[in-house]
């Protein structure tokens, strides 16, 4: 029996400067846009908090 993994990668893009970015869903820290630096997804403990428009989910 396999079993599938319940963490994802997410495919987001930056609201500042429409950048798109891959990220952890379950990452540990916060994560900002690599081009202009704005807060993209906020860490909580377990899965993130998305601040960013969400594009797709990579499976």
């Amino acid at each position: 029996m396999l079993t599938t993994p319940k963490s994802k990668f997410i495919k987001v893009k930056c609201e500042g400067c429409k950048n798109e970015q891959t990220v952890f869903n379950k990452a540990a820290t916060t994560i900002n846009c690599l081009v202009c630096g704005k807060k993209i997804a906020d860490s909580t403990g377990g899965k993130v908090k998305i601040e960013a428009k969400i594009i797709g989910v990579l499976e």
